[in-house]
């Protein structure tokens, strides 16, 4: 009887190659074992039959930047006190929420789940579009323009606009002063009766609902649907799709 040893070792005697270049073609989803995809390098094989993808390739693994439509009521890096912590936005980036519609055409492996860093906080009442990234470049842009990076959300709002209310809201000169900060310009326009998109810029938590308290509104609930020229588009609650090669923020 075969005694099991790691898969990494049993692909590198096959191959006639190193351990580390057995690792890699295992990580990078391209070593079956009968038949199915296996990429843990430490997984124990014996008498199974050990396949190598004809397009294997020892390229490092692109770091991945995934973009998750946040239902309200989860978590995403701006949690307040509450007895019971609300479920983590992060626990829905596997391979089953994957949206339908994603056009990248790229191979869900589990590397592209580890490591993930939130770039883009979201308070959990609201929901929206979050963005999730392994890439030091896409962190360092969300990071270091959050100031000057426009964010549109649409929000849901009830009581009664004082006269002026919308032009305010819009001038330059508004006036709004934020936790001691005078706040940048934004755009709001109505979409309906009851919603208001704003598209503002370096955007605090809580500073739309003093915007609005502050022309007689309260808000009822939030979604941000674009960051920096990155859309959500038709992306549904709970689903994620990779960032595409030809976006940018």
């Amino acid at each position: 009887m075969t005694e099991p040893v790691r898969l990494a070792k049993a692909l590198a005697q096959m191959l006639n190659c190193s351990r580390r270049e057995a690792e890699q073609y295992i990580e990078g989803g391209w070593v079956r074992v009968d038949g199915v995809v296996v990429e843990e390098p430490q997984f124990r094989v014996g008498g199974q039959k050990i396949e190598l993808d004809r397009d294997a390739s020892l390229l490092a693994l692109t770091p991945m930047t995934l973009l998750l439509h946040k239902p309200a009521g989860h978590e995403a890096g701006l949690h307040g006190a509450s007895r019971q912590p609300p479920p983590s936005a992060l626990q829905l980036l596997v391979p089953a929420n994957r949206s339908a519609d994603d056009r990248s055409g790229i191979r869900p492996l589990k590397k592209h789940f580890s490591a993930q860093a939130l770039v883009t906080p979201l308070a959990t009442p609201a929901g929206g579009l979050v963005v999730f990234t392994q890439d030091w470049r896409v962190a360092r842009k969300l990071s270091e323009d959050a100031s000057v990076m426009e964010h549109e959300v649409i929000v849901e709002v009830t009581g009664q606009l004082v006269p002026g209310g919308l032009e305010r809201l819009n001038r330059v000169d508004h006036g709004f002063t934020y936790n001691g900060v005078l706040l940048p310009p934004a755009k709001v326009s109505w979409q309906n009766e009851t919603r208001l998109r704003f598209a503002l810029k370096g955007e605090q938590p809580g500073q739309i609902a003093y915007m609005c308290e502050a022309v007689g509104l309260n808000v009822q609930a939030m979604k941000r649907i674009r960051v920096g020229r990155v859309s959500m588009s038709s992306l549904a609650p709970g689903r994620w799709r990779y960032l595409l090669s030809t976006e940018r923020f």
